[in-house]
């Protein structure tokens, strides 16, 4: 079995942290890194993660997630953000980093642009909004993954209050909602972490033609 199968067989939705174990910061830094690598449509990043450090507003968010102890308990915890404009300002931006990443002349970008700006015109902003969750929830595997390689367990969580959330970590002010939770750290003594992984068969999920 290669390891990244060991790492998804060992991995499960962790619901008791042990709040006195903590992540090395090399580590959450990588992670943090991978998350910003994620693809996503176009390249166009529409997304934000906010790492939330301050225990005391951790206890706020933790109100707004049901009383969801892995908000307060695992070692660190990540509020994953889309971004509510994604405007022409925001595709101009992009076209800039490009043009800086790889010395091309920003002309040379130009029908790309026009492209980009005639996709997003073209969605409502309720749509828009729907797109770039879904960008958020491919960074969101990822880190499921890296950090199950790394032997950091997760939690991803979508039990929260997202209007409380943009408003307690003020949000809107960086044009982002709160999309989907992720509480990082090890597991404690749960009697769940022993449970044999339930999945379909193969057969059952996957179509050949």
């Amino acid at each position: 079995m290669t390891d990244i199968i060991k790492a998804l067989e060992w991995r499960y939705a962790t619901k008791k942290f042990d709040p006195t174990k903590k992540i090395p910061e090399v580590e959450v830094e990588e992670l943090l890194e991978v998350a910003r690598l994620a693809p996503s449509s176009y390249g166009l990043q529409p997304w934000t993660f906010v790492l939330v450090k301050n225990p005391a507003i951790r206890q706020k968010l933790r109100l707004s997630s049901w009383n969801q102890a892995q908000v307060t308990d695992a070692s660190h915890f990540l509020v994953l953000c889309a971004r509510t404009d994604a405007d022409p300002q925001f595709v101009t931006k992009y076209i800039k980093s490009i043009a800086d990443t790889r010395k091309t002349p920003l002309e040379s970008l130009k029908g790309f642009e026009e492209m980009l700006n005639g996709s997003v015109s073209t969605r409502t902003s309720e749509q828009l909004v729907d797109w770039n969750k879904r960008q958020v929830y491919i960074a969101l595997g990822m880190l499921l993954e890296a950090a199950a390689l790394k032997g950091i367990d997760t939690c991803p969580m979508e039990g929260f209050d997202p209007k409380q959330y943009d408003d307690i970590l003020g949000l809107k002010e960086y044009n982002v909602t709160a999309t989907v939770l992720l509480a990082l750290g090890y597991r404690g003594d749960d009697p769940a972490a022993k449970n044999a992984k339930v999945r379909f068969a193969k057969n059952d999920v996957v179509i050949e033609k």
